[in-house]
C-alpha cells in the first residue's frame, strides 16, 4: 500500500460551497425574458463564457469538489444544461446539487431565508458565494480559506469576510440611463487582529447620515480601528456550520448583508449577546477542525504584523491575531470574531458584476487580456473576410460571419453573430445569435441575445433586451431597449385604431 497516495476521496470533506444565483434585476433588460425562455443572471456572457463559469473555476482551484447551486425555479432547465454541458467547468469537476426555489422578479427572497431553507443539506463550514464575483489571480479562495482555518483554530473565531476596493467607473463613463452605482456602506475594522467589527446598514442611514454610531464597548475592546467607506462588500463568507443555528433562532432576518452581518458583528463585543448565543456559536473541541484544516491547507502560515502591509497586499499573506491562551496547553477561549480580508492592489481587482457599467467594465478588463482572439477552427475563421479590421483587444466567438469593410475594436461578439458589411462596431459587447445589418454603427453598447439592428441604424451607449428589433435607420442614444417598446399591436390601443403604418406590418401573423 503506497502511504503516500491520498485520494481526495479518503479526505473528510471541509467545506460546502452554497453558490447562490438569483434574478439580477439590477441588470435589467439584460436578464429579461425572451418570450418564454429566461436569460438567468448567471449565465450572461463575461468574454463569451458564462459568468458562472468564472466562480466555479474559483471554487475548484481552491479544491472545493461539493457545491449546493440555489437558483429560481424557472431558471433551473437554462442553468442544469449548462453545468452538464462540455463547455462547464463542472462535468469532472465538482459535484453540483442544484436545487431551486419558488421566487418571481417581482419578490425577493433574502439570503437569510434561503439558508434556513436549505440548512439541512448544509452539515459542515460552508463557503457562501454569489454567482456575479470575479476574482483576478492576485485573489484565489485559497487565501481567505486559510485565513478562516488559522482565525478559527486560534482563537474560535467564526466566519471570514472579504471586502474589496468598490469599483468607481469616470464621470460620465456611462449614461445615467443605465442606472446608479451602489452606494458602498462604511465599515469599521481592527488592523491588528484583522476583525470586522461594524458594518454600516440602510437603516443606520436612515436613522443618521451625517454621523457614525458606534458603541462605547467596541472602541474599549479595540482602542485602534479603522473606519472606510470606499470598500465593497464581496459577498464571499466563509462560516462555521454553528452560525446557520443562530440564523434559526434569529428567523426575522432576511437579509444577510444588511442584517445578519451587522448583527452578528456585535456578539464580538457585547456581553449579553455573547453570553445568550455564545452555547450555540461555541466550538466544545478544536482539535479535529485544526487536523482537517490541516489536510487540506499546506500554507498554515504565522507572520509578523509589519503595519497596514498584511492588507494591503490582500493576496499570499495570512495574519493569525494573538491568542488568548496558549492552546497547545489550555482551552481555547473562543472570540466569535468575525475575520476580515481586505483586497485592494494597484493592478489586479476584484469586481462584482451587479451593475449594467460594472457588466461592461469586467468584459473590457478580459479583453486586455486577450491577443487577437479568433476562431482557432480553420472553418469557423474563414467566416471572417479578409478585408474586416479588427482589433487585437477583440474576441469574436465561434460560427460568427464578418462580412467586408467591417471595423470592430475593443468589443465581444457572441457565436452565431452575423455583422454586415461597412459597419463599425466599437467598444460594444453582443450577445449570441446577434444580426447587424449593413452601415450600423455601435458604440458602447451591449446587444442581448437575439437583437437585430436593420442596416444604417445607429446606436450609442444602449443596452438590448433579448430579441429586441431595431429598424433601419433608427438611431438611439443612452437607452435601455425593452422589447415592449415595438411589440405592441397598433390595435391594442384603448382606441382600437388600426390603421395600416409600418408599425402594423411588425405584428401581422400573415
Amino acid at each position: 500500500m503506497d502511504l503516500e497516495r491520498v485520494t481526495s476521496e479518503s479526505v473528510t470533506r471541509e467545506f460546502l460551497a452554497v453558490l447562490l444565483a438569483g434574478f439580477g434585476n439590477e441588470l435589467l433588460p439584460l436578464t429579461s425574458d425572451h418570450g418564454d425562455e429566461p436569460c438567468p443572471k448567471a449565465l450572461l456572457p463575461v468574454a463569451n463564457k458564462p459568468m458562472i463559469d468564472y466562480i466555479l473555476l474559483w471554487l475548484e482551484q481552491a479544491g472545493i469538489k461539493d457545491v449546493l447551486l440555489i437558483c429560481p425555479t424557472i431558471h433551473r432547465p437554462a442553468i442544469y444544461h449548462h453545468i452538464h454541458s462540455d463547455t462547464s467547468v463542472s462535468p469532472s469537476l465538482l459535484r453540483i446539487d442544484l436545487q431551486t426555489y419558488d421566487e418571481t422578479p417581482d419578490t425577493n427572497v433574502g439570503t437569510c431565508t434561503l439558508l434556513r431553507h436549505f440548512s439541512n443539506r448544509i452539515p459542515e463550514d460552508f463557503v457562501l458565494v454569489p454567482c456575479d464575483f470575479i476574482a483576478p489571480p492576485s485573489l484565489p479562495l485559497s487565501t481567505l480559506l486559510n485565513r478562516f482555518r488559522a482565525d478559527a483554530i486560534s482563537d474560535g473565531s467564526i466566519a471570514t469576510t472579504c471586502w474589496i476596493g468598490a469599483y468607481a467607473p469616470e464621470k460620465g463613463a456611462f449614461p445615467d440611463e443605465w442606472g446608479p452605482l451602489p452606494k458602498p456602506m462604511p465599515i469599521v475594522w481592527d488592523e491588528f487582529t484583522e476583525t470586522l467589527l461594524h458594518v454600516d446598514t440602510t437603516d443606520d442611514q436612515d436613522r443618521n447620515a451625517e454621523e457614525l454610531e458606534l458603541r462605547v464597548s467596541m472602541l474599549t475592546r479595540y482602542p485602534q480601528t479603522k473606519m472606510s467607506s470606499r470598500l465593497q462588500d464581496s459577498h464571499v463568507y466563509i462560516c462555521k456550520r454553528s452560525v446557520l443555528d443562530v440564523l434559526h433562532e434569529r428567523g426575522h432576518f432576511d437579509s444577510f448583508r444588511e442584517e445578519f452581518v451587522p448583527w452578528l458583528c456585535k456578539v464580538q463585543y457585547q456581553r449579553t449577546r455573547k453570553e445568550k448565543y455564545g452555547r450555540v456559536l461555541n466550538s466544545n473541541d478544536n482539535a479535529p477542525l485544526q487536523a482537517l484544516a490541516l489536510k487540506h491547507s499546506t500554507m498554515l502560515t504565522r507572520i509578523k504584523s509589519d503595519n497596514d502591509q498584511s492588507f494591503t497586499k490582500g493576496s499570499q499573506d495570512i495574519s493569525i491575531p494573538p491568542s488568548p491562551t496558549d492552546y497547545e496547553d489550555r482551552a481555547i477561549a473562543e472570540s466569535f470574531r468575525i475575520g476580515i480580508v481586505i483586497h485592494r492592489p494597484d493592478t489586479e481587482s476584484a469586481i462584482r458584476v451587479n451593475t449594467i457599467s460594472s457588466f461592461l467594465e469586467v468584459n473590457r478588463r478580459m479583453l486586455l487580456q486577450v491577443s487577437y482572439s479568433l476562431p482557432s477552427d480553420p472553418k469557423n475563421r474563414s467566416l471572417i473576410d479578409q478585408k474586416a479590421q479588427i482589433s487585437k483587444d477583440t474576441i469574436i466567438g465561434d460560427s460568427t460571419q464578418v462580412f467586408g469593410r467591417v471595423t470592430i475594436k475593443t468589443s465581444v461578439i457572441g457565436r452565431h453573430c452575423i455583422i454586415g458589411s461597412t459597419t463599425k462596431i466599437i467598444g460594444c459587447i453582443l450577445f449570441d445569435h446577434c444580426v447587424v445589418g449593413d452601415g450600423v454603427r455601435l458604440e458602447g453598447c451591449i446587444l442581448g441575445k437575439n437583437t437585430k439592428v436593420g442596416s444604417k441604424a445607429e446606436l450609442s451607449r444602449c443596452i438590448t433586451q433579448a430579441g429586441y428589433e431595431v429598424s433601419a435607420g433608427e438611431t438611439f442614444k443612452g437607452e435601455k431597449l425593452d422589447v415592449s417598446d415595438w411589440t405592441a399591436a397598433p390595435d391594442s390601443s384603448e382606441n382600437g385604431d388600426s390603421s395600416g403604418d409600418e408599425t402594423g406590418d411588425t405584428s401581422s401573423s400573415e
